[in-house]
């Protein structure tokens, strides 16, 4: 497995629209993060130019404008970040993670059945 690119918080707001909006121009995405964010187009161009030095966007130029395309896929990446935190927080342990966040946050009885649904599912995919 090829190593993934280190992205920031910030990166990841832009890579998040790219993976949505591909192909996306620089326009599209600072027309984007200034509806949620409080950013200067200058400092999007910059975190653009970064996540295009670390590898995880492509671009090509369509006359004036630069259009990008992410070269790591989102679920590639975020499994990858999910791994590294319930590594680095939990031992790399599933059940400490998830006995955590319900002593804080308990589901509902739907979401319960959900959850044994998933895992009835994944534990009969394992067997087979």
């Amino acid at each position: 497995m090829k190593a993934l690119p280190k992205i920031s918080e910030a990166e990841y707001e832009i890579m998040k629209i790219v993976w949505k909006h591909a192909p996306v121009s620089t326009t599209e995405i600072t027309e984007q993060l200034t509806k949620t964010t409080a950013w200067n187009p200058k400092t999007i161009q910059t975190l653009i130019r970064r996540l295009v030095t670390k590898g995880a966007l492509s671009y090509e130029k369509q006359g004036r404008v630069f259009v990008y395309a992410p070269k790591i896929a989102q679920g590639e990446y975020v499994g990858e970040k999910s791994l590294s935190f319930l590594e680095r927080y939990y031992d790399g342990k599933m059940a400490n993670m998830l006995s955590a966040y319900l002593e804080h946050d308990p589901l509902s009885e739907s979401e319960l059945d959900a959850l044994r649904a998933l895992l009835s599912t994944k534990s009969k995919d394992k067997e087979a």
